[in-house]
């Protein structure tokens, strides 16, 4: 029979792992966007950027595997269908668009929009561990300077 002590440690660690299991499939499905952007992009310093975001989101997933793996639990290994599927909506819309650099900067504005509220809303998570906390915390860091960076794009 657990204790109450060892009861809570079991339930904190599997709520991150199911948070790090949510965020790791955010992941994927960003480096895959970000691989499909770079190889649509025309611009050369747009697609060099596109794959700096491809290689840091695939650094996220390390990181996230392992801090699951730690836990005692085996990581998701692709993304969501539902990302597939936008991925094939966002061709179909930098087909007709006249300028499809443009399109994509768009779509990325908004994708990382989205995963900064991802992020505060796991962050706002009351049991997460310190380790977890701070990898998540460190990651919508660079998240938020991705953002920034991609402005700079848009304003151009």
């Amino acid at each position: 029979m657990k204790t109450t002590l060892e009861r809570a440690r079991q339930k904190t660690n599997e709520n991150n792992i199911d948070v790090l299991q949510a965020i790791i499939e955010k992941n994927y499905d960003a480096r895959q966007g970000y691989r499909k952007a770079m190889m649509d992009v025309q611009d050369p310093e747009l697609k060099n950027f596109m794959q700096q975001q491809a290689r840091q989101r695939s650094n996220f997933t390390n990181e996230i595997d392992q801090q699951i793996r730690n836990l005692g639990d085996t990581p998701i290994e692709n993304g969501s269908m539902a990302a597939t599927l936008h991925r094939t909506w966002i061709d179909i819309k930098t087909r007709v668009a006249s300028n499809a650099d443009e399109t994509i900067i768009e779509e990325v504005i908004r994708g990382e929009k989205a995963k900064v509220k991802e992020y505060k809303d796991a962050l706002k998570n009351n049991l997460l561990a310190p380790q977890t906390h701070n990898l998540l915390q460190s990651q919508l860091k660079a998240i938020k300077n991705t953002l920034q960076d991609v402005k700079h794009f848009n304003a151009n």
